[in-house]
């Protein structure tokens, strides 16, 4: 899934899995169509794609020690695309390099999440807007589905299909807005938020109003109403802290 690069989005109803184990499980195998999509990218693409959700559903949980050569094995990708992967990881946080003692998966941090979020709402809110107004009958189409898909990723109580589903709209928005500026400062910001979402949602969140509050910013959109959208962007930010801080409490 390169949205960025303008490919258009191939979006997948969403389906019922097994649940997963936070500590130390895999991620949920990739479907045909995902499977396609991944190699349709580069090696180092494909490796950063699933370095990231291995990272995020934290089936590489915080502090786990990352050698390339079992990277390279566990993928199936050689070393140097591993290594550019990690580099990009490096950038969006998600690992860090730490003197005699290799790369590390970071730890999460509720004070840099709450930091994290006062830039974010400012830029999905922006982000959001310009989607609506920029983006093409395709563009409009797709986060229709995407919209469906999330509600249906909540009924089924799937998880990893609804973190699939976020980082769909994420990239589609980001590729509507057509805002390149925009766009990198929000890149770094989302696998970090997905992650720490997914490590506390079964005890301070709700997944079907965190789908339909997603849903409602796709069909606004989708629908070209650019107030709308930043409007829904904005109740989806004010859940998104609320739950945050709610992790406090757990």
């Amino acid at each position: 899934m390169n949205y960025i690069a303008g490919k258009p989005p191939a979006v997948r109803p969403a389906r019922r899995s097994k649940k997963p184990n936070h500590k130390g499980a895999s991620a949920a195998p990739l479907d045909p169509v995902e499977q396609g999509e991944i190699q349709d990218l580069s090696l180092a693409e494909q490796a950063y794609h699933q370095l990231e959700e291995l990272i995020t559903t934290l089936a590489l949980p915080p502090g786990t020690v990352l050698a390339e050569q079992g990277l390279a094995q566990r993928l199936q990708i050689g070393r140097t695309p591993i290594r550019e992967a990690l580099q990009r990881l490096a950038r969006d946080g998600l690992v860090v390099v730490i003197p005699r003692r290799g790369i590390l998966v970071s730890e999460i941090n509720l004070r840099t999440q709450l930091r994290l979020l006062e830039t974010r709402r400012v830029l999905e809110h922006l982000i959001a807007r310009l989607a609506a107004e920029r983006a093409t009958a395709e563009e409009r189409r797709a986060f229709a589905e995407i919209a469906a898909n999330m509600r249906a990723a909540a009924d089924a109580a799937d998880d990893i299909a609804f973190m699939r589903l976020d980082r769909q709209f994420n990239e589609l928005a980001a590729a509507a807005s057509r805002n390149e500026f925009a766009v990198r400062s929000l890149n770094s910001m989302a696998a970090l938020s997905r992650r720490f979402w997914y490590q506390h949602y079964k005890e301070a969140a709700d997944l079907p109003l965190a789908a339909n509050l997603h849903a409602e910013v796709c069909e606004a959109i989708a629908k070209r109403d650019v107030k709308a959208a930043g409007e829904a962007s904005d109740r989806l930010m004010d859940y998104i802290d609320s739950f945050a801080r709610k992790t406090l409490d757990t």
